[in-house]
């Protein structure tokens, strides 16, 4: 059945010896024809660009205080991580989800999921307290944007299939010191007159023909312009643009200061994997997908790049290495009760026929390559020598050949978990056959595609931005490791790994006030008491709760090369996180006034994005983004970095107000009990 799915577009690579593949150059794609004028301009007082759940939270609230907002998704679906990504399983704290301290509309989303299913939890999953279909994650979410268009009286210009193509960036009367975004030129495609539907062929396919202007056979294409609402009043910005792409793609296309990748080991992020920067490795991306546990042995044929990538599948870990606990794992449907098993340490109920589960597996569908070669967003040399950054030459700003292997090694692991009877952590013996599934695929499927990946790959880091400038961040502001992080940080392996310098530095930096005594050596680094809480900052506006949690990227090329490894050093930075905020300079970029950023591009470092990319994390910046955006515009006076300014120790009247808005909005921007005078935040688990 596979075979026959995947075969009229998956090129074969069995026949090529590991060592002799050679990965795509970095000669310029084929770029677009010249532009064409705008088929339709279209106005906004908001442009959210990217509909996964930071877009979708950003318009929501945008909606809610009466705005026009312009909302754009190269997918056909909102939602992005439940819906698009299909990680339909919500990333969830204990102690946050024990409280339901989240952001009102997120609280809004799960309560429209228990009563769609009339439980919170319809696929019986173990990994969460609320695992679904992708396809209901859409619905759910297009509903309360609609809704909270109505209650607010705003607008929502929807607009699917649709990519920004350029920016018109340059100087506003009357704005702020730096650029403004004055227009964006986008591309919405459709199937072109006898082409099969949208969703009939895996991202890899599509991609650069949805990024060139000129019709295909297979897409009809419709230039967008939009551009802010007319006028009469004299303001610092007309509209605003939130980048809530899942890579960072307006953060890539502006060109504004960003950072990919492992950042140099410092004081600031002393977990660091590396002395230098390294921007080609970016945590693992995955292709979901959904499989059905049926009563009958299916028929399974070997997909033909199976054993190229056979050498990467493990279960990984003993206590995980049994297919019912993995099947349940994510589990999206269980119609009926099955028999209770238990394995690891993890009691659950063992699939039955008609269960569905949603693979996201680290040893299995992730794809995780680390080199200058494979890489899949590309940096900014890579941009430039691909004329990426050329007018008119943007086009997407990922390597498609990286998103095809992706989408083999997806394919290529369902076959493994039913067929495949190797482990390569564990060894022979370990994994069994488990013929009883069915791969789901069809435009009514789970996943809503033809081919039954995932619409885009659930991405886990993009391009991040660096914050301003100020005295206290002279190359941009950032969120590190050492704001969020639980780790003890006097144990031997900083002693020894860091120089006497970095370290005293580290430790004078988690002393507080203490700290100008560790610096002047009145002070031991040793003596320093351990920080039990996470940085608080004083411009705050929203909330997040995870591990710091890593799928690192692989060693050599390829990443199914048999053998190889993860980077080393990856994970010596994962751990558990203290209930962490979202300060608003981390949502500001350098040089342009009327862009905010959202999501995982948030100016954080490598360490911490690892914690700062779940699904209720990116529901509160788009929150954030959102309301700060109308804020301004309401405003007129002022824009969003002038909210903070430079060092924003002393809180501005014009922030505090800002704050009063999202927090009485019911979008919290602290934890309770979690302020300066509370110096122990182990209680929240």
């Amino acid at each position: 059945m596979l075979k026959k799915i995947v075969s009229h577009w998956w090129r074969s690579v069995i026949s090529i010896p590991v060592s002799l593949i050679v990965w795509e150059s970095m000669s310029p794609l084929t770029l677009a024809a010249p532009p064409r004028n705008p088929d339709q301009t279209v106005e906004c007082d908001i442009l959210v660009v990217g509909s996964g759940l930071a877009g979708t939270a950003a318009a929501y609230e945008a909606l809610l205080k009466g705005k026009t907002v312009c909302l754009t998704e190269i997918t056909d679906w909102v939602g992005g991580q439940i819906s698009s990504q299909g990680t339909s399983a919500l990333d969830e704290r204990q102690t946050q989800r024990e409280r339901l301290f989240y952001p009102r509309g997120y609280l809004e989303l799960r309560k429209r999921i228990e009563k769609k299913y009339d439980k919170l939890n319809p696929g019986d999953c173990w990994v969460s307290e609320s695992c679904f279909l992708p396809s209901d994650g859409h619905q759910l979410l297009m509903e309360q944007l609609q809704d909270a268009a109505r209650k607010g009286k705003g607008t929502l210009k929807w607009y699917p299939t649709t990519v920004i193509k350029e920016l018109e960036i340059g100087k506003v009367p009357n704005g702020g010191t730096g650029e403004q975004i004055k227009g964006a030129i986008a591309i919405q495609h459709s199937p072109a007159e006898g082409a099969p539907p949208l969703n009939s062929e895996p991202l890899s396919k599509t991609i650069e023909d949805a990024y060139r202007y000129e019709d295909s056979p297979r897409f009809k294409k419709t230039i967008v312009r939009f551009v802010p609402k007319a006028s009469n009043q004299q303001k610092p910005a007309d509209w605003y643009v939130i980048e809530a792409t899942e890579t960072g793609e307006i953060v890539g296309l502006a060109d504004v200061p960003y950072r990919l990748g492992i950042d140099p080991r410092s004081y600031l992020e002393p977990s660091s994997s590396s002395a230098t920067a390294d921007p080609y490795c970016t945590q693992g991306f995955t292709y979901t997908f959904a499989m059905e546990a049926t009563e009958e042995s299916q028929k399974h044929e070997m997909p033909p790049f199976y054993l190229q990538h056979a050498p990467y599948f493990s279960y990984e870990l003993e206590r995980l290495a049994n297919f019912n606990l993995v099947f349940t794992y994510r589990r999206i449907w269980s119609p009926q009760e099955g028999q209770s098993e238990t394995f690891g340490g993890v009691t659950f109920d063992a699939p039955t026929p008609g269960d569905i589960s949603m693979q996201n597996w680290t040893w299995g569908n992730d794809y995780r390559p680390g080199t200058s070669q494979d890489n899949l967003i590309y940096t900014r040399e890579q941009l430039k020598a691909t004329g990426q950054l050329n007018p008119g030459g943007w086009m997407g700003g990922l390597r498609t050949e990286t998103l095809r292997r992706g989408e083999d090694h997806a394919l290529a692991y369902f076959y493994w978990l039913v067929m495949g009877t190797t482990d390569s952590q564990l060894g022979d013996g370990v994994k069994k056959p488990n013929p009883n599934n069915r791969f789901l695929a069809g435009l009514d499927s789970p996943m809503g595609t033809a081919h039954g990946l995932s619409k885009y790959p659930y991405m886990r880091e993009g391009r991040r931005i660096l914050g301003r400038p100020s005295y206290a961040y002279a190359d941009g502001f950032s969120i590190t490791e050492i704001d969020i992080s639980r780790r003890n940080y006097q144990d031997d392996y900083y002693r020894q790994t860091l120089s006497p310098e970095t370290y005293r530095r580290l430790q004078a930096t988690l002393a507080g006030l203490e700290g100008l005594d560790v610096i002047g050596g009145k002070v031991s680094p040793d003596a320093v008491k351990r920080r039990k809480r996470s940085t608080i900052y004083p411009d705050s506006v929203g909330i997040g709760h995870y591990a710091i949690d890593f799928h690192p990227c692989m060693t050599q090329l390829p990443p199914e090369a048999p053998g190889n490894t993860e980077r080393e050093g990856e994970r010596r930075g994962a751990g558990q996180a203290y209930p962490f905020q979202i300060p608003l300079r981390a949502m500001i970029p350098q040089r342009i006034d009327n862009l905010l950023v959202a999501g995982k591009s948030i100016a954080v470092s490598h360490i911490a994005a690892a914690a700062y990319r779940v699904h209720s994390f990116e529901w509160s910046s788009g929150a954030a983004a959102g309301i700060t955006a109308a804020f301004v515009l309401d405003d007129g006076k002022i824009l969003p970095y002038q909210l903070v300014d430079q060092t924003p120790i002393i809180k501005e009247r014009k922030l505090l107000e800002l704050q009063r808005v999202l927090n009485e909005s019911g979008n919290p921007t602290a934890f309770p009990d979690t302020s300066i005078f509370n110096e122990n935040w182990d209680e929240w688990q």
